[in-house]
Formats: structure tokens, C-alpha cells, sequence
């Protein structure tokens, strides 16, 4: 059974950074792609960045040149760098995984997902 586990979240400044970990257990990961979404209250669940197994990365707009997504094979772990924070950025941040070679933007594709950390931003 795929258990992902997110961490790293908490309060900081605007302008300020943080670096949320997502630790994969369970089985291999070989061939995963994996992702990381946010929810702010009231809003939907969106895709923030992705990776695939080789490395490929897609981030959405509004965190391009922001953040940045990573993964370590050997730890089955995926991180996300979040610099230049802003109070917009505020949310519950989610990983999630799938079995796939593709990079997927939408929630419903993703079948495993973490319970989630916090970030808040304040201004």
C-alpha cells in the first residue's frame, strides 16, 4: 500500500521560505511521477509543481521561478523549495503519486496522496 507522508510546513513572512518533504513508503516507486497541490480554504485543490521518474518538471504559473521541485531516488522522497513567499500562498500543501511516466496537472489522476501540511504566509 503507497502511504505518502508530507513535511516541513509552518509560518513564515512574506518573502521569506520554506521547504516541504514528501516521504513515499510502501513499494517501489519506479516509474512514478509525483506532484505537489495546494488548498487554501474555500478553494479547490490545485496542481502546484510536478516531476516524473527522469527528473521532468512542470510547475504552474504562478510559483514558476519560485519554487522548485526535487526528488531523490534513493529516498523515495520529493521536496519543494518555496522562495519568495507570498500571503497568496497559503494553503494546505499535498503531495501526491502516480503510476505513470507523465507529469499530471489534475486532481482526479492522482490515486495516493499524503494527509497534508500547512503553510501560512502572513504579510
Amino acid at each position: 500500500q503507497v502511504q505518502l507522508a508530507e513535511s516541513g510546513g509552518g509560518l513564515v513572512q512574506a518573502g521569506g521560505s520554506l521547504r516541504l518533504s514528501c516521504t513515499a513508503s510502501g513499494r517501489a516507486f519506479n516509474g512514478y511521477a509525483m506532484a505537489w497541490f495546494r488548498q487554501a480554504p474555500g478553494n479547490e485543490r490545485e496542481f502546484v509543481a510536478g516531476i516524473n521518474w527522469i527528473g521532468s518538471t512542470y510547475y504552474t504559473l504562478s510559483v514558476k521561478g519560485r519554487f522548485t521541485i526535487s526528488r531523490n531516488h534513493a529516498k523515495n522522497t520529493i521536496n519543494l523549495q518555496m522562495n519568495s513567499l507570498t500571503p497568496e500562498d497559503t494553503a494546505v500543501y499535498y503531495c501526491a503519486a502516480a503510476e505513470t511516466p507523465e507529469i499530471l496537472t489534475e486532481r482526479r489522476e492522482y490515486p495516493h496522496w499524503g494527509q497534508g501540511t500547512q503553510v501560512t504566509v502572513s504579510s
